[in-house]
């Protein structure tokens, strides 16, 4: 394909500053995986670089994240445990990530990409939000100048060791970077606050000649294959091998393409989802080969490379080389970046990561979704991670199943009360359509709004026509509603109200109109006036407001 050079000054800007962001996170992610600094740096270049080139995302920037550090991490301490040291035990260590990166490319072949729609909400919530508090808690101690402990509940458990040990230097600079990264946005956003949070921290340390651990000097150059570690891998640790990379190819797909999708928003563009899944399963292999850590499509990087003008691979492909020219040149100046620093850049990476909007409508939402969320939070921060998200499916499904169950023995008597005959809904549709012709849109919905159905609907923003003024939700043979479908359609109205057309509800029933309610949906996002109770109400609202090829409503 050729490429248009009119798009190599924002590919390359983009790459670099994604590059940049993306730097200290890699050598956070490398510290608090337990295989050291080099090791997140060695997995953001070949990530960064192979997921770009042969993935299905224009413009995603890949590298180490923190759902794939954590794993990573737990592998780490399995390993070491097993073998009684790290180093004999890093063959287990990189035939795991060796083994998710190749069942990622198989899950491309096989199609799989298209089915992570169907991750319930509360679910990938729950995970998100348990992993992002794994990271805070495990910064705990370095943060207060102590080495971590690999467990979260040793992390409490043993907490009066770092608080013996207490370093005040090291919680300075870990208060001062954390405070640098909150406030410098306001300043200016054209310099990464990351950036400026790291270099104004390890600066400090540096001026003060403070006595705080640091990370070591990274080694300059190619780093050395790792295939003869593992090929020495004992059998009797293949089961956790390929337990692991199951792990980590779930959790590596669902990471990267969750971020194709907000790409996908920004750019008004398509990803292939089995082409990301295949490029981002090579870019984990060669990590693997090389030493490195796993990764998957970045969220930050991906939104800011877009930002800075980055539209080709090219952008993703030079984030991950300007980090190559980093372990090349400047590896050894790693040396001075103190531990307390990088807890200060995690902890803030941890809170990102939380879901706030869902654990601020948890007290809104439906119980059993709810449950389900607060299930697999628990089981992330103190138990396992895949069984965390197996378990919340499985829960998930069943629950809905129950749900809809329920719904079909009750629709029958009802029906008659909420839903209007197919011939006079299609007569109020033909009279409308008549008067308004292209400038208004209506769209049906049926059956409970669920997991299954959010894609599908998100998809409804780019296929209306553009002479689309306002657009009509008949909503009358939707008799629930769960989180995913809630924030599916949230998304989508606020989407569409950017975009100048104005969204209308007709026919809410019950159970969904408390939902939206409950979360300011209706009241927020759509006021109260534009939800009605059938569609001819809906029509006179519109012929008040005297809707013509030039108005707006």
């Amino acid at each position: 394909m050729n490429y248009e050079m009119k798009n190599l000054k924002g590919d390359l800007s983009g790459g670099f500053v994604a590059g940049i962001i993306a730097l200290p996170l890699a050598l956070a992610f490398g510290v608090q995986s337990g295989l050291g600094a080099a090791a997140g740096l060695y997995g953001a270049i070949a990530v960064g670089i192979f997921a770009a080139a042969l993935g299905g995302t224009r413009t995603q920037a890949s590298g180490p994240t923190g759902p794939m550090t954590v794993v990573s991490a737990s592998i780490v301490v399995y390993a070491t445990e097993a073998t009684g040291s790290l180093e004999a035990g890093l063959g287990i260590v990189f035939l795991s990530f060796l083994a998710g990166g190749v069942l990622q490319v198989g899950l491309g072949f096989l199609g799989v990409g298209k089915y992570v729609k169907y991750f319930p909400y509360p679910v990938v919530s729950g995970f998100m939000s348990g992993v992002g508090l794994i990271i805070i808690f495990l910064q705990i101690w370095p943060f207060l100048g102590s080495a971590s402990p690999k467990s979260t509940v040793d992390v409490f458990l043993r907490i009066q060791e770092p608080i013996r040990d207490l370093n005040l230097q090291a919680v300075g600079l870990g208060a001062f970077t954390l405070v640098t990264y909150y406030v410098f946005p306001y300043v200016t956003k054209k310099v990464p606050a990351v950036l400026v949070a790291l270099l104004a921290g390890t600066g400090a340390s540096i001026l003060m000649g403070a006595e705080v651990p640091t990370i070591g000097a990274i080694p300059t150059g190619i780093p050395e294959l790792q295939i003869s570690a593992m090929w020495t891998t004992a059998s009797e640790h293949w089961g956790f091998v390929l337990q692991s990379g199951v792990t980590l190819a779930l959790l590596g797909s669902i990471d990267s393409l969750l971020t194709s999708v907000i790409a996908d928003n920004l750019t008004k563009e398509q990803h292939d989802s089995n082409r990301e899944l295949v490029g981002q399963g090579i870019g984990n292999i060669i990590a693997a080969v090389f030493g490195g850590i796993p990764g998957a499509g970045a969220t930050k990087g991906t939104v800011v490379n877009i930002d800075a003008g980055g539209r080709t691979r090219l952008s993703g492909v030079s984030h991950g080389l300007f980090q190559l020219l980093v372990l090349l040149g400047a590896g050894a100046a790693a040396s001075y970046i103190p531990l307390s620093v990088l807890a200060g850049l995690l902890i803030a990476v941890g809170v990102a990561i939380i879901d706030t909007k869902g654990i601020k409508h948890l007290r809104h939402i439906p119980r059993a979704d709810a449950f389900v969320m607060v299930l697999v939070l628990g089981w992330t921060v103190f138990g396992n991670l895949i069984h965390a998200v197996g378990l919340g499916v499985v829960l998930a499904s069943v629950l809905f199943m129950k749900r809809t169950s329920d719904l079909a023995e009750a629709e029958s008597s009802v029906k008659e009360l909420t839903e209007l005959p197919k011939e006079e809904l299609w007569d109020d549709e033909i009279a409308l359509a008549k008067k308004f012709g292209d400038k208004v849109f209506i769209k049906h919905l049926y059956g409970p709004l669920f997991f299954g159905f959010t894609s599908g609907f998100r998809a409804l923003a780019a296929a209306l026509p553009k002479e689309t003024k306002a657009l009509i939700v008949r909503m009358e043979r939707v008799p629930h509603i769960d989180q995913s479908g809630l924030y599916a359609l949230e998304d989508t109205i606020q989407e569409l109200q950017k975009g100048g057309t104005t969204v209308l509800l007709t026919g809410v029933r019950a159970q969904p109109f408390e939902m939206m309610e409950r979360i300011e949906l209706i009241g927020g996002a759509v006021p109260e006036e534009r939800v009605f109770r059938d569609l001819q109400v809906c029509q006179d609202w519109l012929e008040a407001f005297e809707l013509t090829s030039e108005s707006k409503v």
